[in-house]
């Protein structure tokens, strides 16, 4: 929790911009559970109608076509707003840290960049810093939104047909324990690329940079093989993290299926009953799959933790003192350390 609020010192200045957008999101959310519910009342009440039909069926089946329209137009803008904003408040975040990060590393003695490889700082600098704004854009925002989704439409859905909620809902716990049983795997594989990448990193530069010498000594063909036994690490990593991700996506995406098609079964049963009207087990199938969304579109079914994983990692190594870069906790987060700096003859 430390990591989280040296992170929460970064985007303190932004604290309004982000409340500004929290509501814009809030405003988002309000909307995408307006979508069907316009198609809803065209197939309940003019599809289904039969000789009841209103005599004015055809202007309120325009303004209900154009207030799909007009719902979707709205709630891109807001959703557009909403990404730009989050977006930019994360950067600004980033662009905050690496400034402290490089200016901590201007003050650290030449004892230490002596002894440590200079494109691994550079990597960290420039990659790994990255964290601090998938911790936002990534996490913090993206959760936000899940919840108060899932919150939304679970209430709507229970007041549409109780069982038939609790009965899709079964199968969620299946899909959190498949997605918790994946996390630890593809965090592991993916911290091990970060690291495998920043090696290959070093040794392209070292390589490089070192290039008059290795000509000198005729060392070319020794230091191709030192690369390509490095990249080829890198790549068994990455096919490994590959297969893992594909394993949780086809686990993730069978529990969905099944959730779904118990859904259609016993809704469909309930229709035929009357309990049900098939304009609200439409609407009743596309809150479902916003319930499912927030489950299916995280980071773990489609391989994004690739980024996310990782950057939390560096993140605990700037912060937590697994590295000389460390932030003293009781100051502020952008306030320069002094470093010691002294010359050794």
């Amino acid at each position: 929790m430390s990591i989280y609020r040296r992170v929460l010192g970064y985007y303190r200045p932004f604290l309004w911009q982000t409340i500004f957008g929290l509501c814009l999101a809030l405003i988002g959310i309000g909307l995408n559970l307006l979508k069907p519910w316009p198609f809803k009342i065209i197939v309940d009440d003019f599809l289904r109608a039969g000789p009841t039909i209103r005599t004015d069926w055809r202007m309120w089946l325009l303004l209900l076509c154009l207030a799909l329209i007009g719902i979707q137009f709205l709630w891109g803008i807001i959703n557009w707003s909403t990404n730009y904003l989050f977006v930019k408040i994360g950067l600004q975040a980033l662009l905050k840290l690496r400034t402290d990060l490089y200016s901590y590393l201007q003050s650290l003695s030449l004892k230490y960049h002596d002894a440590r490889r200079s494109s691994d700082s550079s990597f960290r600098v420039a990659y790994d810093s990255q964290s601090i704004q998938t911790i936002y854009n990534k996490g913090f925002t993206n959760i936000f939104g899940a919840v108060i989704t899932l919150i939304g439409t679970f209430v709507i859905m229970l007041r549409l047909d109780w069982q038939l909620t609790l009965v899709s809902l079964g199968i969620v716990p299946l899909v959190v324990g498949a997605i918790y049983l994946f996390a630890h795997r593809i965090r592991r594989q993916s911290t091990s690329i970060q690291e495998q990448e920043s090696a290959v990193l070093a040794q392209a530069q070292e390589g490089l940079s070192s290039i008059r010498m290795v000509h000198a000594f005729g060392r070319e063909d020794f230091e191709v093989r030192q690369f390509q036994q490095q990249a080829r690490q890198s790549l068994q990593a990455n096919l490994r993290l590959t297969l893992t991700n594909v394993n949780s996506a086809l686990v993730i995406s069978t529990l969905m299926v099944v959730g779904t098609a118990v859904m259609y079964y016993i809704g469909t049963l309930h229709v035929l009953a009357g309990t049900l009207t098939l304009g609200s087990l439409l609407i009743f199938s596309a809150y479902l799959l916003m319930l499912y969304q927030p489950l299916e579109s995280s980071p773990i079914p489609h391989g994004q933790w690739k980024a996310p994983l990782p950057a939390r990692s560096a993140a605990s190594k700037f912060w937590t003192g697994r590295t000389t870069w460390l932030i003293h906790p009781k100051r502020s987060p952008s306030h320069r350390l002094k470093a010691q700096s002294h010359f050794k003859p």
